[in-house]
């Protein structure tokens, strides 16, 4: 090798975050229940959602740790694990207020989404579940309160994956909720040929089984809601096997459209009309499908301005034997599948991905991007598929030519071990500008993985609306530093059933001073800051 190539890999390994794991040494004591270890029946596969919300309003991100159940736990209604929240105690640790906080949740649990969904300041928790899902208000003195069947947002369908988004922006937080599968414990799937993965006996589903309606609901105020699924015009959209969410402004007009990952069925795009209704355009904004026109098992889900040229990207995690796809967004409505140009393609494969998010790990000012990956079938193991059941989970650095460079192996040992993993979501759990994961994984504890990354200057805003609503989701800002822009949204939910940290996140290479923010706030007021110096954590308020 000649030494200038051998200086540039030295550079380039230099530059890659690592990260370790410090679940054990956080305090966190949790293990995610999902049914038996056989996986036998398609429900013990699909929970694993986490978040992080600041629920005390402390300025240090709490946890929120989803739990399963198992199918006797389920028929008998007794014996059933439950959700967990664990307080940041801001020094590394976290110490778990469950029952103190009144959120513990025991039914089968599959996602969660936070947003302060009345306006008083607090966040709150929407948990979904296989069975009524729960809006938990939060009282704002360290507990909540279970608001389920006054807010009217109490299905009862298996829900997976929420979020919530100011659709008609009003001023307060509307939700959107996607819906799975029918399926009953007392009268489980029986076995047919759909039942079948290269020739091995597995669960059945989705395939075979009927898809639930997903739902839509408006925010009335006072975290009351009314279900608008079909005013809204989503209700006309076919039922699919509903998974990942996420609320963003692809097409730039200023109000937010919802993008959903459809199990083995075409995906949804609902863009927002402006007057209160969606039209369904995924077919034609060309991510329904993959490149070659075929249904996809999608997954989790993320918007980004990867390549930072003013619009949001799209990726979308599936099933293995299959690659995970990035959607470049065109800028005409219009998205294109450049996922093996990108040099994500091939390397995703055979893995069976689920949570995802865009988040620059290494402060360089250009989005990087995290997979959480592990299979559904057991039986893969020891079959000689080219494939395992539990997976190590995947770092693509983006290197700023439209492409990405699969980077794991040097990201620590966090990214280490295999495991059947399932939601993924980042926040800088020590505020010190640098972002962590946290990972579910299936029958084992959560990844709490902390972001050793010192390189590069950064800065973390937190936004707090007036007019509009108190935890600014749909927010637009841009940071511009020199001759770099870059642009990012508050969003609720995303991923694959989980929520990220709320605050907003902009690697700053070796800027020192960001040249100026732009806010574009969910109501459409725009704000301007100047000359805005880089590593702190800054709050901004709404002007009115």
């Amino acid at each position: 090798m000649r030494i200038p190539a051998l200086v540039g890999l030295i550079g380039s390994l230099a530059l890659v975050p690592r990260f370790e794991n410090v679940t054990q040494k956080s305090g966190i004591d949790f293990t995610l229940t999902s049914g038996s270890s056989s996986k036998a029946y398609i429900l013990e596969s699909m929970s694993g959602g986490l978040g992080f919300i600041d629920y005390d309003n402390d300025g240090w991100i709490d946890i929120y740790l989803v739990n399963g159940s198992t199918l006797e736990a389920e028929r008998l209604k007794n014996n059933r694990a439950t959700d967990r929240l664990y307080r940041n105690n801001g020094n590394g640790t976290f110490t778990d207020v469950t029952e103190q906080a009144r959120v513990s949740d025991n039914h089968w649990g599959m996602g969660v989404c936070v947003g302060d969904v009345n306006n008083d300041g607090f966040e709150d928790l929407y948990v979904t579940n296989f069975g009524p899902n729960v809006l938990y208000l939060n009282n704002g003195d360290g507990t909540f309160r279970d608001f389920s069947k006054e807010s009217g947002t109490d299905d009862s369908s298996w829900s997976s994956s929420a979020a919530f988004g100011d659709y008609d922006k009003d001023g307060d937080l509307d939700l959107y909720v996607s819906n799975y599968l029918e399926f009953d414990v007392r009268n489980l799937p029986q076995d047919n040929p759909l039942c079948r993965y290269r020739g091995l006996k597995v669960q059945c589903g989705p395939r075979g089984l009927t898809p639930t309606a997903h739902r839509f609901y408006e925010n009335q105020g006072n975290g009351k809601f009314v279900d608008v699924t079909q005013k809204s015009g989503i209700g006309r959209a076919r039922p699919y096997y509903g998974l990942g969410v996420v609320w963003g402004d692809y097409d730039n007009d200023g109000d937010l459209d919802i993008f959903v990952a459809n199990d083995s069925t075409p995906n949804y795009l609902f863009r927002n009309n402006g007057n209160k209704t969606f039209s369904e355009v995924a077919l034609l904004a060309g991510v329904a499908l993959s490149e070659e026109g075929k249904e996809k098992a999608s997954m989790g889900v993320d918007f980004g301005d990867y390549d930072n040229d003013g619009d949001l990207d799209l990726f979308v995690t599936s099933f293995s034997e299959d690659y995970d796809t990035l959607y470049r967004n065109e800028g005409n409505g219009q998205f294109s599948d450049v996922s093996y140009a990108a040099g994500i393609g091939e390397t995703t494969w055979s893995y069976l991905a689920w949570g995802t998010q865009f988040i620059d790990f290494d402060l360089d000012g250009w989005l990087d991007l995290v997979i959480a990956n592990g299979h559904v079938y057991p039986e893969v193991d020891g079959a000689k598929l080219g494939t395992n059941y539990r997976q190590r989970n995947l770092f693509f650095r983006n290197l700023k030519r439209g492409k990405f460079d699969e980077v794991s192996n040097q990201a620590g040992s966090g990214f280490e071990k295999a495991q059947s993993s399932r939601g993924l979501a980042v926040g800088d759990i020590n505020n010190d500008g640098q972002m962590d994961l946290l990972i579910a994984n299936l029958d084992a504890p959560p990844s709490l993985l902390l972001n050793r990354n010192t390189l590069g200057n950064w800065i973390l805003l937190r936004l707090k609306g007036s007019k509009s609503n108190r935890s600014a989701i749909g927010a637009r800002v841009w940071a511009r530093t020199g001759s770099l822009v870059q642009m990012r949204e508050v969003k609720s939910g995303g991923s694959y059933q989980s929520q990220n940290d709320l605050r907003v996140h902009f690697g700053l290479g070796s800027a020192r001073t960001i040249d100026q923010l732009e806010i574009r706030w969910p109501g459409g007021k725009v704000q301007t800051m100047n000359d805005v110096k880089a590593n702190q954590i800054l709050l901004v308020d709404e002007r009115e």
